[in-house]
C-alpha cells in the first residue's frame, strides 16, 4: 500500500522549498498531484461514499463487484476507481478503451485465469472511457466476466443503457456520480491553495474570494478543470513583493477566456437538452425556452437539428390550434439557410418565443397516430370506386369515379335548395366501407382548433 496523505484534511509540514514547489507545478500537472488517494479524501458523492452506504460499505470490505460509473467528465470516476486500487487485495489492471484493443483485453484475461488458477488472487479490470469500447471489444469481456475472471469496473460519460451491450450491462451495478457543486469546488480549490506537500501551499498566494468563486462556477462541475484553471492563474498571478503574489479576477479571466460548455452532441447532453427545450414549449415557457436554446447554440449544436425538432413541435403541439406556428418555424429554417450563425440565432428565438406562447393541441399528433394503428391492424382495403380516378375508358367501364359527387356544384346546388344550410355538410363518403365513420382528428378548444372544432361538429351531425 502506497503511503497516503489527507488531501482535505491537515497541512503536511514539509522541507520542500519554493523553488521545488514552483518546479513541482511545471512538471505533474496539478490536476494529477491533488488527486484524492482514499475514499475520505474524495469531495463529494455523499449519495455513493457516505457513512453506511453501500459502495463504501462494499470497498472497506474489499467485496468489490462488476460496476460502472456513470458521471460527467471531472466527477471522480476515475479517481474513485484508484482509491478502490489502494484499498482492494485483489490484482488492479487499467485499460483506457481509447487505446486498448481485443488483444490488450486478451492478455489481461489469460493472466487473470493464470493468477486465479495458481494462488487464488482476484483481478480487477478498470476500463476508463468504456463507451468507446465497440461491440466486439465488449463481448471480448463478457464471459471472463460471467466467469468471475475478472471483476470489472468500468468509467464512462455515457448512459450505459445506450453505450454498453445489455448482457455486459446486466452483470454490472450502475453507480451514477454527480458534477460537484461550486461548495464543493471552492474546497478542493482551496484545500489545493493551502496544500504544501501536493499543491499550491509553497507558493504562498492571496487569492480574492471572487476569483475563487469566478474559477468555481467556470468549472461547472468538473474539478479537474478548477485544478487546471487554477494552476494556470497561479502562474500568471501578480507578483506583490518578495513572498507573496496575488490571483484577483482579471487573471482568472484572461486565463478562463471561453467557458467550454459541458455539451456533446453525440451523447446523453444532445438529447436531455433538447428534451428540455420541447418540454419548455409544450408548458408554454418563453423563458426556459430560450434558455435551453442558447444552451445549444453557445455549445456548437447543428442549428438545423434545432429548427427540425421546432418544426415538429409546431404541428405536434401546437398543430391546428394555431396554424402559423409551422410557417414561423419554416421561416426559421430559411433564415438559418440564408445568414447562418450567429446572425440566425435571434430567428431560432424568435420561433421558440412563438411556439411557447401560442395555442397547444396534440389532436394532429393523436390523430394521425389513430391512423397509423388502424393501418397496421385493420385491412388494407381498396380505394372506393367512387373516387378513383378514370383517365381511361377501360377504367370508366370499370366504374371508376362513377357517382362521384363535384363538391363545389354539390355546394353551389344545396345554397339554392337551402340558403340556410352551411356548405360544410359532407356530400359522400371517403372512406373504405369498413372503416365508414371513422373519427381520426378530434380537436380541442385551444386558438383556432375552437373554432374548427365547432365547425366539425356541425359538420358531422348533418351528415
Amino acid at each position: 500500500m502506497p503511503e497516503q496523505s489527507s488531501l482535505f484534511g491537515s497541512e503536511h509540514p514539509s522541507a520542500q522549498k519554493k523553488e521545488q514547489a514552483a518546479s513541482a507545478t511545471q512538471g505533474e500537472p496539478l490536476a494529477s498531484r491533488m488527486r484524492p488517494r482514499t475514499i475520505d479524501e474524495i469531495v463529494g458523492q455523499e449519495h455513493l461514499l457516505g457513512a453506511g452506504r453501500l459502495l463504501r460499505r462494499n470497498i472497506e470490505a474489499d467485496r468489490i463487484s462488476s460496476m460502472l460509473f456513470w458521471g460527467p467528465p471531472g466527477s471522480g470516476k476515475t479517481t474513485l476507481a484508484e482509491a478502490i486500487a489502494r484499498q482492494t487485495h485483489a490484482r488492479f489492471v487499467t485499460l483506457s478503451a481509447v487505446s486498448a484493443g481485443v488483444a490488450d483485453l486478451r492478455k489481461v484475461m489469460d493472466e487473470a485465469n493464470k493468477l486465479r488458477q495458481f494462488s487464488g488472487q482476484r483481478t480487477i479490470l478498470f476500463i476508463d472511457e468504456i463507451h468507446r469500447f465497440n461491440k466486439a471489444q465488449q463481448d471480448a469481456v463478457l464471459p471472463q466476466v460471467e466467469r468471475g475472471i475478472v471483476t470489472l469496473i468500468g468509467a464512462t460519460t455515457e448512459n450505459p443503457s445506450f453505450e454498453v451491450n445489455a448482457a455486459l450491462l446486466s452483470r454490472c451495478r450502475v453507480f451514477t456520480l454527480k458534477g460537484l457543486t461550486e461548495e464543493q469546488m471552492l474546497t478542493i480549490l482551496q484545500r489545493a491553495l493551502n496544500d504544501k506537500e501536493r499543491g499550491l501551499g509553497q507558493l504562498a498566494l492571496m487569492v480574492d474570494n471572487d476569483a475563487l468563486q469566478e474559477i468555481a462556477v467556470f468549472a461547472n462541475g468538473d474539478a479537474r478543470t478548477a485544478l487546471n484553471v487554477l494552476e494556470m492563474v497561479a502562474q500568471g498571478s501578480i507578483a506583490e513583493g518578495e513572498e507573496q503574489r496575488r490571483i484577483t479576477v482579471p487573471i482568472v479571466e484572461e486565463v478562463m477566456q471561453h467557458r467550454a460548455l459541458l455539451y456533446d452532441k453525440s451523447g446523453d447532453q444532445h438529447y436531455d437538452t433538447i428534451s428540455a427545450l420541447h418540454k419548455a414549449l409544450r408548458g408554454s415557457d418563453p423563458d426556459a425556452g430560450l434558455y435551453w436554446l442558447g444552451r445549444m447554440i453557445e455549445a456548437g449544436e447543428d442549428p438545423l437539428y434545432i429548427v427540425r425538432r421546432l418544426i415538429r413541435f409546431a404541428s405536434e403541439d401546437v398543430g391546428m390550434a394555431d396554424s402559423q406556428a409551422l410557417v414561423v418555424c419554416v421561416a426559421a429554417q430559411q433564415a438559418v439557410h440564408f445568414v447562418g450563425l450567429p446572425e440566425a440565432s435571434l430567428a431560432l428565438a424568435q420561433a421558440v418565443v412563438y411556439l411557447a406562447t401560442a395555442p397547444k393541441s396534440n389532436a394532429l399528433y393523436e390523430a394521425y397516430g389513430r391512423v397509423q394503428e388502424d393501418i397496421q391492424q385493420t385491412r388494407n382495403e381498396p380505394v372506393p370506386l367512387w373516387i378513383r380516378n378514370a383517365p381511361t375508358q377501360l377504367m370508366k367501364d370499370l366504374d371508376y369515379g362513377k357517382d362521384y359527387k363535384y363538391a363545389h356544384d354539390y355546394y353551389q346546388q344545396m345554397q339554392i335548395e337551402d340558403p340556410e344550410r352551411p356548405p360544410s355538410v359532407k356530400v359522400q363518403e371517403y372512406l373504405p366501407e369498413s372503416l365508414k365513420g371513422r373519427r381520426y382528428y378530434q380537436p380541442g378548444q385551444q386558438g383556432k382548433e375552437a373554432s374548427i372544432k365547432k365547425w366539425l361538429e356541425k359538420r358531422r351531425s348533418d351528415t
